[in-house]
């Protein structure tokens, strides 16, 4: 991809969010209320999410991470494997908010404890901020190590997404990790997402201007 496809991209992003804003009350509700179920659900008892993203990667070894989640009113669970270091798990709690009518919202402040190749505390976040059809999400974790306090690093996953249909999701994605190396500290690249009723597949492309981009094939279900 040339430089200036690169630069392109965002602007064409923004045109399409300006588009489906201003189309979005016409639009299905599928989108809007997929992101809000996890708060209109808080008092029904525990709802449970399973994810597994698939990294490929043109450096390193390739690898899975997996992630199981648990909601149930205000209290909130959830485990991850792979996510801070190979052959490193975390464990999580943490406490929902959320509020919003036209334009929603969703927090989630947590405590873990992360365990493996990598080994210490951390204070953790994940959020969402939505509008009609138009979705920004973010989770975040510092992970500070007792043995090597200057090793203690801030990892990041963020996306800015737009869904034209009930059943499609586009938009671009940041990430910041130490679970592999490379030589840019925050990795930019594009989504493509697809749902039907519980199920969603997403496909990411890291760093599309390299000759050889970073893959990551994610699948999750709600129940």
């Amino acid at each position: 991809m040339t430089r200036s496809a690169t630069l392109a991209a965002p602007a064409a992003f923004a045109a399409l969010l300006l588009a489906v804003g201003q189309a979005s009350a016409q639009a299905p509700e599928g989108a809007q209320a997929s992101a809000a179920a996890p708060a209109a659900d808080a008092g029904k008892g525990w709802t449970f999410a399973a994810s597994a993203y698939t990294y490929l990667l043109p450096d390193a070894r390739d690898y899975l991470q997996p992630t199981l989640a648990a909601d149930r009113g205000r209290l909130h669970l959830e485990a991850r494997y792979n996510y801070e270091d190979y052959d490193t798990g975390s464990a999580w709690v943490g406490v929902n908010f959320s509020g919003g009518s036209s334009i929603g919202w969703e927090f989630t402040p947590m405590i873990g404890g992360v365990v493996g190749t990598t080994t210490g505390i951390a204070p953790a976040y994940s959020g969402l901020l939505y509008w009609r059809a138009i979705e920004f999400s973010s989770e975040g974790e510092f992970v500070i190590v007792p043995d090597d306090i200057p090793g203690s690093f801030f990892y990041n996953w963020s996306e800015l997404s737009v869904a034209p249909t009930s059943w499609l999701r586009l938009g671009m994605v940041t990430q910041r990790t130490r679970a592999y190396r490379t030589e840019r500290d925050i990795q930019r690249g594009i989504l493509v997402g697809l749902s039907y009723k519980k199920l969603s597949f997403t496909t990411y492309v890291f760093n599309p201007d390299e000759s050889r981009p970073t893959i990551v094939l994610a699948a999750g279900v709600q129940f």
